[in-house]
Protein backbone atom coordinates (compact mmCIF):
# COMPACT_ATOMS: atom_id res chain seq x y z
CA UNK A 1 0.00 0.00 0.00
CA UNK A 2 1.77 3.17 -1.11
CA UNK A 3 2.28 5.96 1.42
CA UNK A 4 0.00 8.95 0.95
CA UNK A 5 1.21 12.67 0.26
CA UNK A 6 -0.89 15.35 0.72
CA UNK A 7 0.03 19.17 -0.92
CA UNK A 8 -1.70 21.93 -1.81
CA UNK A 9 -1.33 24.81 -3.91
CA UNK A 10 -2.58 26.82 -1.47
CA UNK A 11 0.96 26.65 0.19
CA UNK A 12 2.43 29.04 -2.57
CA UNK A 13 0.11 31.50 -2.25
CA UNK A 14 1.51 31.99 1.65
CA UNK A 15 3.20 34.68 1.26
CA UNK A 16 6.27 36.45 3.89
CA UNK A 17 8.20 39.67 3.59
CA UNK A 18 11.65 39.22 1.24
CA UNK A 19 14.07 37.60 3.11
CA UNK A 20 12.01 35.70 5.58
CA UNK A 21 13.19 32.04 6.23
CA UNK A 22 9.50 30.29 6.06
CA UNK A 23 9.20 31.23 2.25
CA UNK A 24 7.30 29.89 -0.68
CA UNK A 25 10.69 28.45 -2.09
CA UNK A 26 10.45 25.44 1.07
CA UNK A 27 7.44 24.28 -1.03
CA UNK A 28 9.07 24.60 -4.21
CA UNK A 29 11.95 22.77 -3.47
CA UNK A 30 10.44 19.73 -1.76
CA UNK A 31 8.14 19.25 -4.46
CA UNK A 32 11.04 19.26 -6.94
CA UNK A 33 12.56 16.58 -4.67
CA UNK A 34 9.30 14.16 -4.50
CA UNK A 35 8.74 14.51 -8.29
CA UNK A 36 12.06 12.53 -9.06
CA UNK A 37 11.76 9.09 -10.31
CA UNK A 38 11.86 7.19 -6.81
CA UNK A 39 8.97 8.90 -5.79
CA UNK A 40 6.76 8.03 -8.45
CA UNK A 41 4.54 5.49 -6.31
CA UNK A 42 3.71 8.16 -4.20
CA UNK A 43 -0.40 7.96 -3.81
CA UNK A 44 -0.68 11.93 -4.14
CA UNK A 45 -3.34 13.77 -2.83
CA UNK A 46 -5.01 17.38 -2.41
CA UNK A 47 -5.02 18.36 1.10
CA UNK A 48 -8.53 19.63 1.72
CA UNK A 49 -10.26 22.57 3.15
CA UNK A 50 -10.31 21.76 6.97
CA UNK A 51 -13.87 22.89 8.88
CA UNK A 52 -14.53 25.24 11.32
CA UNK A 53 -14.78 22.36 13.49
CA UNK A 54 -11.69 20.49 12.51
CA UNK A 55 -9.68 24.03 13.99
CA UNK A 56 -12.04 24.38 16.84
CA UNK A 57 -10.21 21.15 18.52
CA UNK A 58 -7.72 22.93 20.04
CA UNK A 59 -7.95 26.36 19.55
CA UNK A 60 -11.20 28.60 20.71
CA UNK A 61 -13.67 30.61 18.46
CA UNK A 62 -11.76 33.79 19.07
CA UNK A 63 -8.41 32.92 17.80
CA UNK A 64 -9.77 31.49 14.55
CA UNK A 65 -11.39 34.40 14.16
CA UNK A 66 -8.90 36.43 14.87
CA UNK A 67 -7.02 34.80 12.60
CA UNK A 68 -9.41 35.40 9.48
CA UNK A 69 -9.71 38.79 10.47
CA UNK A 70 -5.96 38.99 10.23
CA UNK A 71 -5.34 38.26 7.00
CA UNK A 72 -4.78 41.35 4.30
CA UNK A 73 -6.50 42.76 1.34
CA UNK A 74 -2.66 42.84 -0.17
CA UNK A 75 0.46 42.78 1.07
CA UNK A 76 1.86 41.15 4.06
CA UNK A 77 1.08 41.97 7.74
CA UNK A 78 3.01 40.89 10.98
CA UNK A 79 1.03 39.09 13.69
CA UNK A 80 4.45 39.72 15.75
CA UNK A 81 8.05 39.88 14.74
CA UNK A 82 8.61 36.35 12.78
CA UNK A 83 4.72 35.08 11.89
CA UNK A 84 3.24 37.05 9.23
CA UNK A 85 0.11 36.39 6.81
CA UNK A 86 -0.84 37.35 3.14
CA UNK A 87 -3.72 37.19 0.97
CA UNK A 88 -4.35 33.61 1.18
CA UNK A 89 -2.96 32.63 4.26
CA UNK A 90 -5.62 31.29 6.50
CA UNK A 91 -6.69 29.57 3.45
CA UNK A 92 -3.20 27.66 3.06
CA UNK A 93 -3.36 27.37 6.96
CA UNK A 94 -6.81 25.68 6.72
CA UNK A 95 -5.37 23.42 4.34
CA UNK A 96 -2.51 22.03 5.97
CA UNK A 97 -5.49 21.01 8.94
CA UNK A 98 -7.21 19.73 6.25
CA UNK A 99 -4.10 17.86 5.06
CA UNK A 100 -3.89 16.29 8.52
CA UNK A 101 -6.92 15.52 9.67
CA UNK A 102 -7.11 13.75 6.18
CA UNK A 103 -3.96 12.08 6.66
CA UNK A 104 -5.26 10.87 9.84
CA UNK A 105 -8.82 9.12 8.18
CA UNK A 106 -6.37 7.71 5.51
CA UNK A 107 -4.55 5.58 8.07
CA UNK A 108 -6.75 4.71 10.39
CA UNK A 109 -9.16 3.49 7.98
CA UNK A 110 -6.93 1.51 6.32
CA UNK A 111 -6.86 2.93 3.11
CA UNK A 112 -3.16 4.09 3.70
CA UNK A 113 -0.19 2.27 5.72
CA UNK A 114 1.17 6.44 6.44
CA UNK A 115 1.10 9.51 4.98
CA UNK A 116 3.05 12.99 4.49
CA UNK A 117 1.50 16.33 4.79
CA UNK A 118 3.74 18.85 2.61
CA UNK A 119 1.95 21.54 3.78
CA UNK A 120 2.69 24.85 4.78
CA UNK A 121 2.78 27.31 7.05
CA UNK A 122 3.56 24.99 9.71
CA UNK A 123 1.89 24.21 13.04
CA UNK A 124 3.93 23.30 16.23
CA UNK A 125 4.21 26.83 17.60
CA UNK A 126 0.84 27.84 17.81
CA UNK A 127 -0.94 27.96 21.18
CA UNK A 128 -4.36 28.22 21.99
CA UNK A 129 -4.77 32.07 21.34
CA UNK A 130 -1.48 33.11 20.25
CA UNK A 131 -0.05 32.66 16.40
CA UNK A 132 3.83 32.53 16.65
CA UNK A 133 7.03 31.18 15.03
CA UNK A 134 5.50 31.48 11.68
CA UNK A 135 2.58 29.01 12.90
CA UNK A 136 -1.48 29.85 12.64
CA UNK A 137 -3.18 26.77 13.66
CA UNK A 138 -1.32 23.31 15.99
CA UNK A 139 -1.62 20.81 12.85
CA UNK A 140 0.04 17.75 14.45
CA UNK A 141 -1.88 18.86 17.89
CA UNK A 142 -4.96 18.92 15.97
CA UNK A 143 -4.40 15.64 13.99
CA UNK A 144 -4.19 13.67 17.57
CA UNK A 145 -7.56 15.14 19.03
CA UNK A 146 -8.73 14.45 15.76
CA UNK A 147 -7.96 10.81 15.61
CA UNK A 148 -8.62 10.65 19.76
CA UNK A 149 -12.20 12.40 20.10
CA UNK A 150 -13.27 11.19 16.31
CA UNK A 151 -11.58 8.09 16.01
CA UNK A 152 -12.14 6.72 19.19
CA UNK A 153 -8.77 5.77 19.77
CA UNK A 154 -7.02 5.61 23.22
CA UNK A 155 -3.26 6.67 23.06
CA UNK A 156 -1.49 8.77 20.22
CA UNK A 157 2.01 9.91 20.61
CA UNK A 158 3.64 12.88 19.01
CA UNK A 159 7.01 12.74 18.37
CA UNK A 160 8.37 16.12 16.98
CA UNK A 161 11.87 16.35 15.60
CA UNK A 162 12.31 19.74 14.71
CA UNK A 163 15.33 21.98 16.05
CA UNK A 164 12.89 24.29 18.10
CA UNK A 165 11.10 23.02 20.77
CA UNK A 166 7.52 22.75 19.83
CA UNK A 167 5.98 24.93 22.71
CA UNK A 168 2.24 24.79 20.81
CA UNK A 169 2.00 21.58 20.59
CA UNK A 170 3.02 20.79 23.82
CA UNK A 171 0.68 23.36 25.14
CA UNK A 172 -2.20 22.36 23.09
CA UNK A 173 -1.81 18.60 24.60
CA UNK A 174 -0.78 19.57 28.05
CA UNK A 175 -4.38 18.58 29.44
CA UNK A 176 -5.04 15.37 27.45
CA UNK A 177 -3.98 12.20 28.94
CA UNK A 178 -4.59 10.13 26.16
CA UNK A 179 -1.62 11.85 24.25
CA UNK A 180 2.09 11.29 24.69
CA UNK A 181 4.24 14.59 23.44
CA UNK A 182 7.65 14.14 22.84
CA UNK A 183 9.99 16.28 21.84
CA UNK A 184 14.11 16.79 21.09
CA UNK A 185 15.23 20.63 20.09
CA UNK A 186 18.14 22.18 20.63
CA UNK A 187 18.39 24.21 24.23
CA UNK A 188 19.40 27.03 24.44
CA UNK A 189 17.68 28.16 21.62
CA UNK A 190 14.36 30.44 20.89
CA UNK A 191 11.09 30.09 21.91
CA UNK A 192 13.09 29.22 25.61
CA UNK A 193 10.79 26.11 26.67
CA UNK A 194 10.81 22.55 26.73
CA UNK A 195 12.59 22.27 29.73
CA UNK A 196 12.51 18.58 31.25
CA UNK A 197 10.15 19.29 34.21
CA UNK A 198 7.82 20.27 31.62
CA UNK A 199 5.86 17.12 32.11
CA UNK A 200 2.11 17.99 31.27
CA UNK A 201 -1.25 17.27 33.46
CA UNK A 202 -0.74 14.09 33.63
CA UNK A 203 3.38 13.67 32.77
CA UNK A 204 1.97 12.72 29.08
CA UNK A 205 4.71 15.31 27.78
CA UNK A 206 8.95 14.64 27.80
CA UNK A 207 11.02 17.08 26.65
CA UNK A 208 14.65 16.21 25.24
CA UNK A 209 16.85 19.42 25.00
CA UNK A 210 20.10 18.92 23.14
CA UNK A 211 22.56 21.29 23.27
CA UNK A 212 23.89 23.44 20.16
CA UNK A 213 26.97 22.05 18.42
CA UNK A 214 25.86 18.58 18.94
CA UNK A 215 25.43 15.72 16.39
CA UNK A 216 23.79 12.82 14.85
CA UNK A 217 25.53 10.69 17.14
CA UNK A 218 24.24 13.08 20.40
CA UNK A 219 20.56 12.38 18.95
CA UNK A 220 21.06 8.83 17.90
CA UNK A 221 21.85 8.07 21.51
CA UNK A 222 19.17 10.14 23.24
CA UNK A 223 16.46 7.99 21.31
CA UNK A 224 18.02 4.69 21.92
CA UNK A 225 17.97 5.75 25.57
CA UNK A 226 15.28 6.98 26.28
CA UNK A 227 12.57 8.12 23.76
CA UNK A 228 12.36 4.57 21.71
CA UNK A 229 12.06 3.28 24.97
CA UNK A 230 8.77 5.20 26.22
CA UNK A 231 7.15 5.10 22.93
CA UNK A 232 6.70 1.28 23.41
CA UNK A 233 5.75 1.50 26.95
CA UNK A 234 3.12 4.07 25.88
CA UNK A 235 2.43 1.65 23.07
CA UNK A 236 0.32 4.26 20.71
CA UNK A 237 -2.37 3.56 18.69
CA UNK A 238 -1.14 6.26 15.98
CA UNK A 239 2.06 7.81 16.15
CA UNK A 240 2.22 11.73 14.52
CA UNK A 241 5.59 13.22 13.45
CA UNK A 242 6.26 16.61 13.64
CA UNK A 243 8.96 16.54 11.09
CA UNK A 244 11.19 19.85 11.23
CA UNK A 245 14.35 19.27 9.61
CA UNK A 246 16.25 22.29 10.51
CA UNK A 247 18.45 20.30 13.08
CA UNK A 248 20.25 19.98 10.24
CA UNK A 249 23.83 21.15 9.92
CA UNK A 250 23.55 23.22 6.86
CA UNK A 251 20.43 25.62 8.45
CA UNK A 252 20.34 29.07 9.05
CA UNK A 253 18.27 28.94 12.47
CA UNK A 254 19.90 26.92 14.65
CA UNK A 255 23.04 25.08 16.18
CA UNK A 256 22.84 21.42 15.47
CA UNK A 257 24.80 19.01 13.05
CA UNK A 258 21.98 16.09 12.45
CA UNK A 259 23.16 15.17 8.78
CA UNK A 260 20.52 13.77 6.24
CA UNK A 261 21.41 10.35 7.37
CA UNK A 262 20.35 11.23 10.67
CA UNK A 263 16.99 12.10 9.18
CA UNK A 264 16.58 8.64 7.47
CA UNK A 265 17.65 7.00 10.27
CA UNK A 266 15.33 8.44 13.04
CA UNK A 267 12.36 7.84 10.64
CA UNK A 268 13.31 4.14 10.03
CA UNK A 269 13.45 3.51 13.69
CA UNK A 270 10.20 5.08 14.65
CA UNK A 271 9.04 3.57 12.15
CA UNK A 272 9.86 -0.12 13.07
CA UNK A 273 8.30 1.10 16.65
CA UNK A 274 5.01 1.83 14.84
CA UNK A 275 4.78 -1.63 13.01
CA UNK A 276 5.31 -2.44 16.73
CA UNK A 277 2.51 -0.80 18.50
CA UNK A 278 0.15 0.06 15.74
CA UNK A 279 0.61 -1.82 12.43
CA UNK A 280 2.77 1.04 11.06
CA UNK A 281 0.05 3.59 11.59
CA UNK A 282 2.13 7.01 10.70
CA UNK A 283 1.37 10.61 9.89
CA UNK A 284 3.72 12.59 9.47
CA UNK A 285 3.44 16.55 9.06
CA UNK A 286 6.23 19.06 7.56
CA UNK A 287 7.08 21.49 10.47
CA UNK A 288 10.81 23.61 9.76
CA UNK A 289 13.88 23.41 7.80
CA UNK A 290 14.89 26.63 6.50
CA UNK A 291 18.29 25.47 4.23
CA UNK A 292 16.51 24.96 0.87
CA UNK A 293 18.85 22.24 -0.53
CA UNK A 294 19.11 20.56 2.78
CA UNK A 295 15.22 20.83 3.53
CA UNK A 296 14.39 18.87 0.28
CA UNK A 297 17.28 15.99 0.84
CA UNK A 298 16.20 15.61 4.41
CA UNK A 299 12.37 15.73 3.73
CA UNK A 300 13.03 13.12 0.21
CA UNK A 301 15.40 10.64 2.96
CA UNK A 302 12.19 10.91 5.42
CA UNK A 303 9.28 10.28 2.45
CA UNK A 304 12.04 7.43 0.88
CA UNK A 305 12.11 5.85 4.49
CA UNK A 306 8.13 6.11 5.08
CA UNK A 307 7.58 4.41 1.49
CA UNK A 308 9.80 1.34 2.34
CA UNK A 309 7.82 0.69 5.20
CA UNK A 310 4.98 1.48 3.76
CA UNK A 311 5.37 -1.45 1.28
Amino acid sequence: MPTVLFTHQSSLNHQTPAGHPEQIARIEHINAALNAPQFAALDRRDAPNCDDTDILLCHPQAHLDAITNAEPASGTVALDGDTHMSPGSTTAARHAVGGCVAAVDAVLSGDANNAFVSCRPPGHHAEQTTPMGFCLFGTAAIAAKHALERHGLSRVAVVDFDVHHGNGTQALLWDEPRSLFITSHQNPLWPGTGMPGETGASNNVQNWPLPPHSDGRLMRATYEAEIFPALRHFKPELLIISAGFDAHADDPLAQLNWATEDFAWLTRELCGIARECCDGKVVSTLEGGYDLNALAASVAAHVQVLMESAA
